[in-house]
């Protein structure tokens, strides 16, 4: 097990990455007085595999939900404000997301929100979530005009991150988590796409002793940038890489065309097209893009489209500042965040970018 601290403004924990966590979740959750009774958030099919083995020391009450990016809706969290209260949940009982980042989104906004705050635990079961979503604290749900417009900030009281989970994940879905690894190595640490690039068979088959480091890895470059930038007011926009096209992607296509993974796989490669047509990053830089991501079976171009509903989804997005932001590269691990940018040259941009 690699055990990672995170330390936050608002408070300190810890992400511990291993196989064979959830049988030693008990052990490993922090000392929380007060707490009776844990009510774990988690959809029926995740909840099937892995509810049993979680072993956290209390009384558990399974809260369901509906699977992937449906979870995330003001009718889920009503649903889960009502159970709550018909369950007499009190303020130190404990909040448990079991699953991927739409069940830590929608479990850790109702921790926060449900008598303004309970504790919460993250126990991510998707490569996605393990290296991204389940750390930092960002929690929210989806309205239909865009992801993640209602939210909050709300930090874990740990995180345990079983990387045998990933064993029975979707191919699918697996690779889609392998788009934020990689998003890790192209804005913030390089040595990760060497890693890939050098273990890709192994990558691949989903080898438990690579899998643990590479999450450890994202974590300790997640951990560094969130405890500079808690509340995502200027570093932290990095993290973002990729995600503003990704995000009018998965908006346009209302969250059920296109993975999470396959949007910030596109929304890369048409970033690194941007920062070389700008002359901000190096010739090479998209040619790196489309090399990492087709040997990990992602995307690595821009699904043909009409611009305009990825320009209206984008004006959403939440770094709009009388404008649009992009976070490009000046090099391999070399993110800097640009504002100005024409949307003609957008535009332009996403057609050269395509399929």
């Amino acid at each position: 097990m690699i055990s990672v601290p995170v330390a936050t403004p608002s408070g300190a924990y810890t992400v511990h990455v291993g196989a064979g966590l959830l049988e030693r979740a008990g052990e490993l959750l922090p000392d929380l007085p007060g707490s009776e009774r844990a009510f774990v958030v988690g959809d029926p099919a995740v909840a099937g595999l892995y509810l049993d083995r979680l072993a956290l020391g209390l009384p558990v009450l399974h809260l369901a939900i509906p699977p992937g990016e449906e979870a995330k809706s003001l009718r889920t969290a009503e649903a889960l404000y009502e159970h709550l209260a018909m369950q007499e949940a009190h303020r130190e009982d404990l909040v448990v997301a079991l699953g991927g980042g739409a069940a830590g989104d929608t479990a850790g906004f109702v921790a926060a929100t449900y008598m303004r705050g309970l504790p919460f635990a993250q126990v991510p079961t998707t490569l996605t979530a393990q290296v991204d979503a389940a750390v930092g604290g960002k929690v929210g749900l989806n309205l239909p005009r865009g992801k993640n417009l209602v939210g909050a900030f709300h930090q874990p009281v740990v995180v345990l991150a079983d990387v045998a989970t990933l064993a029975t994940l979707p191919e699918d879905a697996f690779r889609s988590g392998l788009a934020e690894v990689a998003k890790y190595g192209f804005a913030v640490d390089p040595p990760i796409l060497d890693l890939l690039e050098g273990s890709v068979d192994r990558v691949i088959s989903r080898d438990p002793e690579l899998l643990e480091e590479v999450v450890a890895r994202c974590v300790r470059a997640k951990a560094a940038v969130v405890a500079e930038d808690e509340r995502d007011t200027g570093r932290r926009a990095i993290l973002n890489y990729g995600h503003t096209l990704g995000h009018a992607l998965e908006r346009v296509e209302a969250f059920g065309g296109v993975s999470h993974g396959e949007a910030v796989a596109s929304g890369m490669v048409f970033a690194a097209r941007l920062s070389e047509a700008l002359g901000i990053g190096p010739d090479g830089l998209t040619a790196r893009h489309v090399r990492v991501l087709a040997a990990l079976g992602l995307p690595h171009a821009v699904p043909r489209t009409d611009p305009e509903p990825l320009l209206e989804a984008m004006r959403l997005d939440k770094k709009y500042r009388k404008g649009m932001r992009f976070v490009l590269l000046e090099a391999i691990g070399e993110p800097r965040v640009v504002e100005g940018i024409g949307e003609d040259r957008i535009r332009e941009a996403i057609r050269e970018a395509a399929a």
